[in-house]
């Protein structure tokens, strides 16, 4: 391990923005702070907001500096990834913003009923034949039912068009209520997304947001005219939640984002994605599985 993660990490356990669960407080028990967010560490009873895989913290932190009648909370493994968000919540004194380094399987030690208001989801892994580990799926979803508010909101913003139109297709399959559903949030959609439920609900600002905040992955996917999609809807549902019918084959066959053709280097098609693990990882996810294996046998990448 290198000495500036190791930085990192001592670092971390100074923050006063930074929760670090040992397994035995979240492994079949309650951590002392499930239940006790807005009292005890917030200090107030504003609404509460996650962010599952944050990363970096980016947009957690950027969230919390438009809206600071809202709290928010950014979930990751990575402790050295979430030492960035933590570090400027702390230099910047942003009292509603904290971090949780913890398994995303253990979020229900984490949080109680009712007490959260909103989830966000952010250019996660799409998972790509492995449903279980998808983080819109009835898996994790069952999940978040257990400590969402009635009329929580579930907001996905993703490169990925296979996680998209999964999540889509969930939402429909469990008769949710789908606020805003766009596949080019900076191109066709965007006037579209003022009129959807999302605007009437949350308000323009919550709109202007998606444009307005930004992962760095997402403004390198930007730069390189990858379309963004964004899909929003209220997570209430009765009984459990159930797997759309979803055609694995169907993205097998087809390419969603990019048309390669047999036997062209994926060097020569996307020369700048090519050089970028974080666009090449990008395409990967975006292809059908045929050229995803031309992909790996090209660049190594897994």
């Amino acid at each position: 391990m290198g000495k500036d993660k190791l930085r990192k990490f001592r670092e971390n356990e100074t923050f006063r923005c930074m929760i670090q669960p040992a397994t035995s407080e979240v492994l079949g028990c309650d951590h002392p702070m499930k239940g006790n967010w807005g009292h005890t560490f917030f200090g107030n009873d504003n609404p509460i907001v996650v962010e599952l895989g944050c990363g970096k913290g980016d947009y957690t932190v950027d969230l919390a500096e438009r809206n600071p009648e809202f709290n928010y909370i950014g979930v990751d493994i990575k402790g050295a990834r979430l030492w960035k968000g933590a570090k400027y919540a702390e230099e910047h004194a942003l009292k509603n913003v904290a971090f949780v380094r913890t398994r995303i399987e253990f979020i229900e030690s984490i949080f109680a009923p009712g007490e959260i208001s909103e989830i966000w989801i952010t250019f996660a892994d799409p998972q790509i034949g492995r449903e279980k580990k998808r983080l819109t799926a009835p898996l994790f979803m069952n999940r978040y039912r257990n400590f969402l508010k009635p009329g929580g909101i579930v907001h996905l913003k993703t490169d990925s068009r296979y996680l998209h139109e999964y999540s889509r297709a969930m939402a429909e399959q469990n008769d949710l209520k789908i606020l805003a559903c766009a596949t080019d949030i900076y191109g066709a959609d965007r006037e579209r997304l003022y009129e959807s439920g999302l605007s009437s609900l949350c308000g323009r600002s919550a709109v202007d947001a998606l444009f307005e905040v930004q992962t760095f992955y997402e403004a390198q996917y930007l730069a390189q005219g990858f379309p963004i999609t964004y899909l929003s809807f209220l997570a209430d549902h009765a009984g459990a939640y159930i797997s759309p019918e979803w055609d694995e084959d169907l993205w097998k066959d087809e390419n969603h984002h990019f048309v390669i053709p047999s036997g062209l280097s994926v060097a020569s098609k996307f020369p700048e994605q090519s050089k970028n693990p974080i666009l090449l990882r990008s395409l990967f996810h975006s292809c059908s599985s045929a050229i995803m294996q031309d992909i790996i046998m090209q660049t190594g990448l897994s």
